[in-house]
């Protein structure tokens, strides 16, 4: 998954404001203690952090 397509359903799920404060601020155990930006800058591929964050957040089917 290319970084774009990542921030695209980031901003489709959470709106293009919180999805940026969600990436910046929400710690998530799955993801080793780490924010969304976090882990992206530490080399996690997107379509693992966007894994991680359909299952915490309960993303619907129709949007993973």
């Amino acid at each position: 998954m290319r970084l774009t397509v990542f921030w695209e359903r980031m901003a489709e799920h959470f709106g293009a404001g919180y999805a940026e404060t969600f990436a910046r601020d929400h710690v998530m155990s799955e993801l080793d203690g780490h924010t969304v930006d976090e882990a992206l800058a530490d080399g996690w591929a997107a379509k693992d952090v966007w894994r991680v964050v359909c299952q915490v957040m309960d993303v619907p089917g129709e949007r993973r």
